[in-house]
């Protein structure tokens, strides 16, 4: 035999939220500070009454956004604006101390060096005259251009200053290795003196 007992709906909870003290709002962090004392009705209930005294909060919250910030309309939703967070938050730990520059950092600001751009630091750059992307280095690469000329200008400076026994065919190639050999100098003295002034410090 089925029940006949009505079932009876749940009451809806007010909207307006009512209290001695007003709320404060920080509506940037989504938060409602309540200073009113909190009320219990007794031990037993206690689950109940701070359920309710959560939900008072949330109730109050959400009026007050609904009533302050903008609200618009857009293919994605509907979108409220929060306004920027009043409430300083401390910091879980301490700021962490600036960086010390680098020997190479110190340099460049020294000498005004900037750090290469997107486009600087690309591997491939376009040859007008073959109409193809070349590599910047390495095989093919277009550092190494007039080096395979068969015939070239004579640059009779550096004729009179040429080592005996070698020729102009081998000078970009040549350059070149000075070139890495005088950097990986360079590099080694700069550890060096790294090292030597972390021993100091």
């Amino acid at each position: 035999m089925a029940d006949s007992t009505p079932t009876l709906k749940p009451s809806k909870l007010p909207i307006l939220v009512s209290k001695p003290t007003p709320y404060t709002f920080d509506l940037g962090l989504l938060c409602a500070f309540d200073p009113n004392p909190l009320q219990l009705s007794s031990s037993e209930n206690l689950e109940e009454d701070l359920a309710a005294t959560a939900r008072d909060g949330a109730q109050a919250l959400l009026n007050q956004l609904l009533s302050t910030c903008p609200i618009v309309s857009t293919p994605a939703g509907v979108l409220l604006s929060l306004p920027g967070i009043e409430t300083r938050l401390p910091r879980e730990k301490p700021l962490p101390p600036p960086k010390a520059l680098t020997t190479w950092q110190r340099f460049a600001a020294k000498k005004g060096i900037k750090s290469k751009t997107k486009e600087e630091r690309k591997k491939m750059v376009y040859d007008e005259a073959t109409g193809e992307w070349v590599p910047k280095w390495g095989y093919k690469g277009v550092n190494k251009a007039g080096e395979g000329d068969w015939i070239v200008e004579v640059d009779e400076r550096k004729e009179r200053e040429r080592k005996e026994g070698t020729e102009r065919q081998g000078d970009g190639r040549r350059e070149r290795k000075e070139r890495v050999r005088r950097n990986e100098r360079l590099m080694r003295a700069n550890e060096r003196k790294g090292r030597k002034n972390g021993r100091k410090s």
